[in-house]
Protein backbone atom coordinates (compact mmCIF):
# COMPACT_ATOMS: atom_id res chain seq x y z
CA UNK A 1 0.00 0.00 0.00
CA UNK A 2 2.76 2.50 0.87
CA UNK A 3 4.99 1.91 -2.81
CA UNK A 4 1.21 2.46 -4.58
CA UNK A 5 0.83 6.08 -2.66
CA UNK A 6 4.69 6.95 -3.07
CA UNK A 7 4.43 6.00 -6.85
CA UNK A 8 1.16 8.02 -7.16
CA UNK A 9 2.90 10.93 -5.43
CA UNK A 10 6.20 10.70 -7.30
CA UNK A 11 3.59 10.79 -10.52
CA UNK A 12 2.00 13.60 -9.34
CA UNK A 13 5.34 15.25 -8.85
CA UNK A 14 6.38 14.91 -12.08
CA UNK A 15 3.35 15.75 -13.79
CA UNK A 16 3.17 19.22 -11.81
CA UNK A 17 6.98 19.64 -12.62
CA UNK A 18 5.95 18.64 -16.63
CA UNK A 19 3.27 21.14 -17.02
CA UNK A 20 5.33 23.72 -15.05
CA UNK A 21 8.45 23.50 -17.74
CA UNK A 22 5.92 23.71 -20.75
CA UNK A 23 7.50 26.95 -21.97
CA UNK A 24 3.57 28.38 -23.46
CA UNK A 25 4.37 31.50 -24.80
CA UNK A 26 2.48 34.19 -23.44
CA UNK A 27 1.34 37.79 -25.09
CA UNK A 28 3.10 40.39 -23.56
CA UNK A 29 4.19 43.96 -23.56
CA UNK A 30 6.06 44.92 -26.64
CA UNK A 31 4.29 41.95 -28.91
CA UNK A 32 2.44 41.52 -31.86
CA UNK A 33 -0.91 39.75 -31.80
CA UNK A 34 -3.68 39.03 -33.82
CA UNK A 35 -6.76 37.87 -31.63
CA UNK A 36 -10.99 37.97 -33.04
CA UNK A 37 -13.16 39.60 -30.96
CA UNK A 38 -16.78 40.72 -30.96
CA UNK A 39 -17.70 43.63 -29.36
CA UNK A 40 -21.41 44.25 -27.21
CA UNK A 41 -23.15 46.85 -25.46
CA UNK A 42 -24.51 46.03 -22.06
CA UNK A 43 -27.94 45.50 -23.95
CA UNK A 44 -26.15 42.71 -26.29
CA UNK A 45 -26.10 44.68 -29.63
CA UNK A 46 -22.79 43.62 -31.37
CA UNK A 47 -20.68 46.77 -31.90
CA UNK A 48 -17.89 45.34 -34.11
CA UNK A 49 -16.74 41.71 -34.79
CA UNK A 50 -13.86 40.43 -36.31
CA UNK A 51 -15.40 36.79 -36.65
CA UNK A 52 -15.89 37.86 -40.91
CA UNK A 53 -12.92 38.92 -41.71
CA UNK A 54 -8.72 38.71 -40.80
CA UNK A 55 -8.51 39.17 -37.23
CA UNK A 56 -7.04 42.52 -35.81
CA UNK A 57 -3.35 42.62 -35.51
CA UNK A 58 -1.91 45.02 -33.28
CA UNK A 59 1.25 45.49 -30.95
CA UNK A 60 0.45 45.36 -27.36
CA UNK A 61 1.52 48.74 -25.78
CA UNK A 62 1.60 50.72 -28.58
CA UNK A 63 -0.74 52.57 -27.98
CA UNK A 64 -2.82 51.58 -31.35
CA UNK A 65 -5.69 50.24 -28.98
CA UNK A 66 -8.69 51.24 -26.00
CA UNK A 67 -6.62 50.36 -22.65
CA UNK A 68 -8.84 47.80 -21.79
CA UNK A 69 -8.81 45.76 -24.76
CA UNK A 70 -4.89 46.02 -24.74
CA UNK A 71 -4.77 45.09 -21.02
CA UNK A 72 -6.70 42.30 -21.24
CA UNK A 73 -4.71 40.26 -24.00
CA UNK A 74 -1.75 40.17 -21.77
CA UNK A 75 -1.34 36.97 -20.49
CA UNK A 76 -3.48 34.88 -23.16
CA UNK A 77 -1.81 32.64 -25.21
CA UNK A 78 -2.74 31.37 -28.35
CA UNK A 79 -5.70 29.57 -28.21
CA UNK A 80 -7.02 31.03 -25.48
CA UNK A 81 -10.49 33.05 -25.16
CA UNK A 82 -11.53 35.12 -22.98
CA UNK A 83 -14.76 38.01 -21.88
CA UNK A 84 -13.18 41.48 -20.92
CA UNK A 85 -15.76 43.80 -19.58
CA UNK A 86 -14.32 47.43 -19.94
CA UNK A 87 -16.22 50.52 -18.00
CA UNK A 88 -16.32 53.93 -20.22
CA UNK A 89 -12.78 55.14 -18.29
CA UNK A 90 -10.67 51.86 -19.51
CA UNK A 91 -12.88 51.93 -23.64
CA UNK A 92 -13.71 55.30 -24.58
CA UNK A 93 -14.20 57.55 -21.80
CA UNK A 94 -17.54 59.51 -20.29
CA UNK A 95 -19.49 61.30 -22.38
CA UNK A 96 -18.86 65.18 -22.32
CA UNK A 97 -21.61 67.19 -22.70
CA UNK A 98 -19.66 70.05 -23.68
CA UNK A 99 -19.18 68.04 -26.95
CA UNK A 100 -22.45 68.58 -28.11
CA UNK A 101 -23.07 72.12 -29.27
CA UNK A 102 -25.54 73.96 -32.01
CA UNK A 103 -24.19 74.94 -35.84
CA UNK A 104 -25.92 76.86 -37.61
CA UNK A 105 -26.85 75.33 -40.85
CA UNK A 106 -24.37 77.75 -43.22
CA UNK A 107 -21.71 76.58 -41.59
CA UNK A 108 -22.11 72.86 -43.18
CA UNK A 109 -20.96 71.57 -46.66
CA UNK A 110 -23.03 73.15 -49.41
CA UNK A 111 -25.49 71.57 -50.73
CA UNK A 112 -25.62 69.40 -47.79
CA UNK A 113 -29.49 68.05 -46.60
CA UNK A 114 -28.55 67.79 -42.71
CA UNK A 115 -29.83 64.48 -41.36
CA UNK A 116 -29.98 63.12 -37.72
CA UNK A 117 -27.22 60.85 -37.20
CA UNK A 118 -25.24 61.71 -40.44
CA UNK A 119 -21.07 62.10 -39.84
CA UNK A 120 -19.14 64.91 -40.47
CA UNK A 121 -15.43 65.75 -40.11
CA UNK A 122 -14.65 69.03 -38.53
CA UNK A 123 -11.25 70.50 -37.93
CA UNK A 124 -10.24 70.17 -34.49
CA UNK A 125 -8.48 73.26 -32.40
CA UNK A 126 -4.76 71.65 -33.28
CA UNK A 127 -6.05 71.38 -36.82
CA UNK A 128 -6.72 67.31 -37.07
CA UNK A 129 -9.79 65.99 -37.88
CA UNK A 130 -12.55 65.62 -35.90
CA UNK A 131 -15.62 63.25 -36.49
CA UNK A 132 -19.20 64.90 -35.27
CA UNK A 133 -22.55 62.82 -35.75
CA UNK A 134 -25.81 65.82 -36.34
CA UNK A 135 -27.98 64.74 -33.73
CA UNK A 136 -30.74 66.52 -34.25
CA UNK A 137 -31.90 69.60 -36.76
CA UNK A 138 -33.68 72.18 -35.06
CA UNK A 139 -34.68 75.52 -36.99
CA UNK A 140 -31.36 77.08 -39.06
CA UNK A 141 -29.25 75.10 -36.89
CA UNK A 142 -28.02 71.18 -36.14
CA UNK A 143 -26.85 69.82 -32.84
CA UNK A 144 -23.24 68.27 -33.29
CA UNK A 145 -21.89 65.40 -31.31
CA UNK A 146 -18.32 65.33 -31.06
CA UNK A 147 -18.41 62.28 -28.76
CA UNK A 148 -17.27 58.97 -29.64
CA UNK A 149 -20.15 57.16 -30.25
CA UNK A 150 -19.79 54.43 -27.34
CA UNK A 151 -18.11 56.70 -25.20
CA UNK A 152 -19.62 56.56 -21.71
CA UNK A 153 -20.72 53.08 -22.27
CA UNK A 154 -19.39 49.86 -20.35
CA UNK A 155 -18.69 47.44 -23.52
CA UNK A 156 -18.14 43.27 -23.60
CA UNK A 157 -15.46 41.83 -25.92
CA UNK A 158 -15.36 38.16 -26.28
CA UNK A 159 -11.52 37.59 -27.87
CA UNK A 160 -10.01 34.40 -29.04
CA UNK A 161 -6.01 35.23 -29.15
CA UNK A 162 -5.02 33.55 -32.42
CA UNK A 163 -1.36 33.92 -33.17
CA UNK A 164 1.50 35.96 -31.24
CA UNK A 165 3.78 37.21 -34.05
CA UNK A 166 7.29 36.46 -33.28
CA UNK A 167 9.84 39.30 -33.34
CA UNK A 168 13.06 38.50 -35.74
CA UNK A 169 16.06 39.59 -33.66
CA UNK A 170 18.98 40.58 -35.52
Amino acid sequence: MMALLRNAILLMLMLSLFIGCTNTPRAKDGDEVKVHYTGTQDDGTTFDSSREREPLSFVIGSGMMIPGFNDGVIGMAVGDTKTIVLTPDQAYGPRHEERIQPVAISQLPEGMTPTPGAMLQMTGPGGQPLPVRIESVQGDSVIIDANHPLAGKTLTFDVELMEIIEKETP
